[in-house]
């Protein structure tokens, strides 16, 4: 299969300076990707094998639930990205063609897939439909980071389904979901589905496929019966103790205490009896008010869908002219429209006064001002979950996503079917997304050791690193393991065979390092008692191979029969 001394395999002994990732570090010291640029990197031949292994799996999959394999191009006209609204965000590559032409480089393809199915669907009869492509994406990243986790071109599977109705879609969806599962298992991830935002792909409801590791971007809720990434988790919030109710807001002087930690030191009192006020311009609609408990940190993504509008943090001189000095904000009196989190509850908190070196206590939110109230907090390791359990932060990488798009992109491109009554209906679709690279890094992640990775056995790129200790081609020892990277080649074993002119401690180090799940290795004290040493690297466990029958006994031990 694979000689190493014919093979592009560039081990390195140190990571890269900038690599924080451990999946980083590996792919690169293991030889399997180097970089070309920030965010684009090149798949040497080990890593492009485990990257088309995720990729079979993917495809075995997705054909055995009925989506079919089709292919889109990249390089796409604006047009339809301009009708979906979608032209507008700012990680699409933009640019033109000789003729001026305003053209984009896909990050995902639902416009044209969605056009094709325009065209071509006219009746009921067409429908449900799903299709699937594994493609090259481009997205102007602004911060690449940590490998092929977060970078500017990358190969994902994405899968369309198109349905006549909402029920149909969850049968859908449900398919896809099944799929996803089985994908990961074979891949040997450990895993969990979690609720999330939509974000600019929009539609009704989405779910991620997270993979915990510290190295994740993702934050995730977890307690028992209950998942959702942080971005959109709800749980009740761990209680605080507040001070004695006063009959109004009494004001308190704070010279030079500006932060919450310091007013709550001055005061002796926790940080959530405080209100935290945050001032936010929201688009069409000026300034306003956002309240939350001082111990608890602001959710864009829930004000942003909550509000169903954009927004920035006022700046400064804005803040200053409409209410007070940064620093002594608080809701009473302000005249603007509030926002108050739903877990400000309680009826004796502490806030700024909207004057320099003042804060009032006493403040009852539901007394002293009028406020719209909304889930605008992210929640917090200890909270209680809807099912009772208790919250737990996990980071996770996400390697897949599923949402349910509706008519999000059928209606403005004018994808529509005729019904069995002749009544024209808009397609209800699906959109469905999983990244190999990911896949790959998050089984590294999880199942690294200080030597280097281990890899699943479906997603490996060798079943098999045999090495020849021999210092000579015609040594006994290399005859042997010549012998039986044969057999094993012939029996379609998957084997990387390390017959270089190096040290026997060189190619020990990179076997451990690129970690396929069987070493051999042939060296002349086991021929001498008539064996090979073998080596499982996932858990350590050595065996003896007699060598008339190492070929069988590494297949059996490859099968789990060992």
């Amino acid at each position: 299969m694979t000689r190493f001394s014919q093979a592009f395999i560039p081990t390195l002994k140190d990571a890269p300076a900038d690599a924080e990732a451990l999946s980083h570090k590996l792919m690169v010291r293991a030889g399997l990707i180097r970089q070309v640029g920030a965010g684009l990197w090149s798949y040497l031949p080990a890593g492009w094998r485990v990257e088309r292994k995720v990729e079979s799996i993917v495809r075995e999959e997705m054909e055995a639930i009925g989506c079919q394999e089709m292919l889109m191009p990249v390089l796409q006209p604006s047009e339809a990205w301009e009708k979906t609204g979608r032209y507008a965000i700012d990680e699409l590559f933009k640019l033109e063609d000789r003729k001026r032409a305003p053209m984009v480089l896909a990050m995902t393809h639902e416009e044209c897939v969605t056009q094709h199915v325009a065209r071509e669907v006219r009746s009921y009869r067409d429908l449900p439909l799903m299709l699937f492509h594994i493609q090259t994406k481009e997205r102007d990243e602004p911060r690449p980071r940590a490998g092929v986790l977060r970078t500017r071109e990358f190969t994902m599977k994405d899968a369309y389904s198109f349905d006549r109705d909402e029920e149909g879609l969850a049968r859908s969806y449900e398919l896809q979901a099944g799929a996803y599962e089985r994908i990961l298992d074979r891949c040997g991830i450990r895993w969990y589905r979690v609720e999330s935002d939509v974000g600019m792909m929009g539609g009704s409801g989405a779910h991620e496929y997270m993979a915990p590791c510290p190295a994740g971007e993702n934050e995730v809720a977890l307690a028992p019966g209950y998942a959702a990434n942080v971005e959109v988790a709800s749980a009740e919030a761990q209680a605080v103790e507040l001070p004695s109710s006063l009959d109004a807001p009494e004001e308190v002087d704070t010279p030079g205490l500006a932060k919450v930690e310091e007013v709550a030191s001055h005061l002796g009192l926790p940080h959530g009896a405080f209100i935290k006020t945050l001032p936010i311009v929201v688009e069409g609609r000026g300034m306003v008010l956002v309240l939350l408990r001082g111990d608890h940190r602001l959710n864009e993504i829930k004000l942003r869908n909550g509000m169903k509008a954009d927004f920035r943090q006022a700046s400064a001189e804005e803040i200053e002219d409409r209410l007070g000095p940064v620093g002594y904000l608080g809701p009473v009196g302000s005249g603007l429209p509030i926002i108050k989190d739903a877990a400000l509850t309680g009826n004796s908190y502490v806030s700024g006064a909207n004057k320099p070196n003042t804060h009032l206590r006493g403040i009852d939110p539901t007394r002293d001002f009028e406020a719209y109230e909304m889930d605008v907090r992210c929640v917090e390791a200890g909270d209680t979950a809807p099912g009772g359990g208790t919250i737990e932060i996990e980071p996770a990488i996400e390697v897949g996503n599923i949402f349910k798009l509706g008519t999000r992109y059928s209606e403005p491109l004018g994808a529509t079917y005729l019904d069995e009554s002749g009544k024209e209906r808009p397609v209800v679709m699906g959109s469905y997304g999983i990244g190999p690279a990911r896949i790959a890094a998050a089984a590294i992640e999880q199942g690294a050791d200080e030597r280097g990775i281990v890899w699943p056995r479906a997603i490996a790129p060798w079943q098999v690193h045999l090495v020849s200790l021999a210092k000579k081609a015609d040594d006994e020892e290399r005859l042997a393991a010549d012998r039986l990277y044969d057999e094993l080649s012939s029996a379609g074993v998957e084997v990387l065979y390390d017959e270089r002119d190096a040290g026997a401690g060189e190619k020990l180090t990179d076997a451990e390092l690129i970690g396929c799940p069987l070493r051999i290795v042939v060296g002349r004290r086991g021929l001498a008692d008539g064996v090979l040493e073998a080596s499982e690297r996932a858990s350590g466990t050595e065996h003896k191979l007699p060598v008339e029958e190492a070929a069988v006994q590494a297949q059996a031990l490859l099968r789990g029969d060992g």
